[in-house]
C-alpha cells in the first residue's frame, strides 16, 4: 500500500463508516484511486460460467451498490466486479447508523437492508457501463414486497439486458425472513422465475446463487440438490454471517451481518463442503475472510473457482486487488500449478476435517 493511500485511509477511519464509504465511491469516480488495470498472466486467466476472467479476483457486492462506479472499480485490479444489490422498487434501508467497523478483527457488522436507487436507475447506469470488462449484478427484494420471489425476477428483467451474469442474494440477515427462502421447495421455484425471465434476455447470462455460512449439513446438502436441479451457473459462497464467536470489538454485539477475517474459516469449510456436495460440477465463488493472496489461494484450493472481496478494502485499500492478484500467481507458479483450473479443490480433504 502506497503512503497516499494510507493517509486516505487513516483519514477515513475517522469518520463515520458508512460516510467514509461514500467519499470512498467517490474518490473513484474523480480518478484518485489505484489504476493498475486487470492484472493478469497465462496462470491467471481463467473462465467462471462461460465468462473469460484475466484473473479470479472480483468485487463483491454491497461496495458500488447503485453502479456508479463501474468504470474505476474495472480500472483497479479486480478480474470482474458485482454491482448491487439492486430491488424493483428504491429503498432507504434500515436506519443509521448501520455499517460498524470491528477494528480490532479486521471486521465490520452491517445491518443496511439492501439500500438502493431501485432496479430502473441502476439499469439506465449499466446501460452505460464500459464495454471491456465482466459486471454482474446482485439481485435483491423489496422488504414491503408481498411476493419477493417475484422481485428477483423483476429486477432480472429490468437489468439483466446489461450484465454480464446475475446473483440471486437470498442470504442477506438483514430483510426480515429472507434467508427463508434459502428452504429447498421456496428456492426451486424463486428460481425457476429467474430462470423464465433469462430466457427472455437478449443474451444468455449465467445466473449464480449467494447462500448463508450458517446452513445445517442438511440445508447445504438441499442447495446443492436445487442447485443442480435448476441448472445454477455458480454458487458465492458465503454472505455474512449471524456469529459473534471470538469477537474483541466493542460493537460485537450490534446487530446485523458479521463480514471479514472472522468469517474465513467458516466460509471455507462451507465451501470445502460444498465442492464435495456438488462433486465439483457447479463452479463456487468464495467470499468470506479473504484478506491476503494466501488467504485468497486457500479459497481456491479449498474448492473456489474465484473469489470476491470487500471488507478487506476498508482496511487494505482498493490496491489490495491487484496486489492479491499478483501474490496469487506467485503462488500458483510456486506450487507447480500452470492455471488456476488447477488448483481448485487441490485441497478440500484439509477443511472437511476441520471442526
Amino acid at each position: 500500500m502506497k503512503l497516499t493511500e494510507r493517509l486516505a485511509l487513516a483519514a477515513l477511519f475517522r469518520l463515520d463508516p458508512e460516510l467514509g464509504h461514500t467519499i470512498a465511491i467517490k474518490a473513484l469516480q474523480s480518478g484518485l484511486t489505484p489504476k493498475p488495470g486487470p492484472v493478469t498472466s497465462p496462470r491467471l486467466r481463467t473462465t467462471l460460467a462461460g465468462l473469460y476472467l484475466p484473473n479470479p479476483v472480483g468485487l463483491a457486492a454491497g461496495f458500488d451498490k447503485n453502479a456508479t462506479a463501474l468504470k474505476p472499480l474495472l480500472q483497479t485490479g479486480f478480474g470482474f466486479i458485482e454491482a448491487g444489490a439492486a430491488t424493483p422498487l428504491p429503498q432507504a434501508g434500515n436506519d443509521k447508523p448501520r455499517l460498524f467497523r470491528l477494528r480490532e478483527d479486521r471486521a465490520s457488522i452491517n445491518r443496511f437492508g439492501f439500500n438502493n436507487e431501485g432496479a430502473v436507475a441502476i439499469a439506465q447506469r449499466l446501460a452505460n457501463r464500459p464495454k471491456t470488462g465482466i459486471v454482474g449484478l446482485n439481485l435483491g427484494a423489496n422488504k414491503t414486497a408481498i411476493d419477493r420471489a417475484a422481485d428477483f425476477a423483476s429486477v432480472l428483467k429490468t437489468c439483466g439486458a446489461y450484465v454480464d451474469f446475475a446473483t440471486v442474494n437470498v442470504s442477506s440477515p438483514n430483510t426480515e425472513r429472507l434467508r427463508d427462502l434459502q428452504g429447498k421447495a421456496a428456492l426451486s421455484a424463486l428460481l425457476a422465475g429467474v430462470m423464465d425471465v433469462r430466457a427472455t434476455l437478449p443474451k444468455h447470462i449465467p445466473i449464480f446463487l449467494k447462500i448463508a455460512p450458517d446452513l445445517t449439513p442438511d440445508e447445504l446438502a438441499d442447495i446443492a440438490d436445487v442447485a443442480r436441479t435448476s441448472n445454477l451457473d455458480a454458487i458465492i459462497t458465503t454472505n455474512t454471517t449471524l456469529s459473534r464467536d471470538g469477537l474483541t470489538s466493542p460493537d460485537r454485539g450490534e446487530m446485523g451481518g458479521l463480514a471479514g477475517q472472522p468469517l474465513f474459516e467458516k466460509s471455507t469449510r462451507i465451501l470445502a463442503q460444498l465442492h464435495t456436495l456438488t462433486g465439483g460440477e457447479i463452479p463456487l465463488i468464495g467470499v468470506g475472510g479473504i484478506g491476503s493472496a494466501e488467504q485468497a489461494y486457500a479459497k481456491i484450493r479449498a474448492g473456489a473457482s474465484a473469489v470476491q472481496l470487500y471488507t478487506a478494502l476498508v482496511y487494505g485499500g482498493l490496491s489490495l486487488a491487484a496486489d492479491i492478484a499478483i501474490g496469487l500467481d506467485k503462488l500458483l507458479e510456486r506450487d507447480g500449478f500452470a492455471t488456476v483450473t488447477d488448483a481448485v479443490g487441490t485441497d478440500t480433504d484439509r477443511w472437511l476435517n476441520q471442526p
